[in-house]
């Protein structure tokens, strides 16, 4: 009689430990690169000069503790503006590249878009991120505020 309540309890242990295990949430894997800040109103008036683009800008983090290669990612606002990395950009552990909207000599840590014009939204949009395959890796969105958002 102990032996068969000593198993009866056993596999109810393991039933219920079992049952526990299974509905705890996975974890989601960190992507490698993150939206970290969107600079989407620059100071001062929108003239259109190249200095008040290069107001505007996405900074991209590498929240992995290895190098990320950008190549092949896209960063896109609603209207379907693009910015695409068309060559090896590697972004070390922890660090970030930053996206200006308007013109400048690309390094490895300041990337230029290139635009005569605004691509951010001042009363709200939304940047997204896609992979080389085209699947959403992070997105950020803001309404009018401050001029900028940290994602």
């Amino acid at each position: 009689m102990t032996r068969r309540l000593i198993s009866m309890m056993s596999a109810l242990a393991i039933a219920v430990g079992g049952a526990f295990a299974a509905a705890s949430p996975a974890q989601a894997a960190t992507p490698p690169v993150m939206i970290t800040k969107v600079y989407y109103n620059s100071p001062g008036s929108d003239t259109g000069s190249n200095t008040s683009l290069n107001g505007e800008y996405i900074r991209l983090t590498n929240k992995r503790s290895t190098v990320a290669n950008l190549k092949g990612y896209y960063v896109r606002d609603k209207a379907g503006y693009v910015y695409s990395f068309t060559s090896d950009v590697k972004v070390a552990a922890g660090n970030s590249v930053i996206i200006y909207t308007g013109k400048g000599t690309n390094s490895s840590t300041k990337r230029y878009w290139g635009r005569s014009w605004y691509v951010w939204n001042n009363d709200g949009d939304t940047a997204y991120l896609r992979n080389p395959s085209g699947s959403l890796v992070d997105s950020c969105s803001w309404g009018k505020g401050s001029g900028y958002t940290n994602c």
